[in-house]
């Protein structure tokens, strides 16, 4: 699955539930973001009480955070349509980022936080 494939499932379910669900404009940008602080929660919420090793390990819990990391994407995807960001922009961002922290030392950057 792709950025645009993401996209484009968001689309469909904003258009499908235009007038009933909030919209993807740049005014309700910062409530699909809170939402998506909301479902974090939830993931969170299953890696603390039931931690990380069972998500590994039960089928039924694994498939619940695994919806439960969907609605955080959903959420995060439509916060990229309501702000009229592109998959190319957002790919682009994505990859820049990624190779500047590919070329970043961590542990020296950080070595005062990381002392025991």
């Amino acid at each position: 699955m792709t950025i645009q494939d993401l996209m484009d499932i968001q689309n469909r379910l904003q258009e499908k539930y235009r007038g009933i669900w909030e919209g993807d404009s740049p005014e309700t940008a910062k409530h699909h973001l809170l939402y998506a602080v909301e479902e974090i929660g939830e993931v969170s919420s299953i890696l603390k009480k039931r931690t990380p090793q069972a998500v590994v390990e039960d089928d039924q819990l694994r498939a619940h955070f695994c919806e439960e990391m969907a609605d955080v994407f959903m959420y995060l995807t439509d916060v990229l349509l309501c702000c009229h960001v592109t998959a190319e922009e957002f790919e682009k961002a994505y990859r820049e980022k990624a190779d500047r922290n590919l070329k970043r030392d961590f542990p020296k950057e950080h070595s005062e936080y990381m002392k025991a």
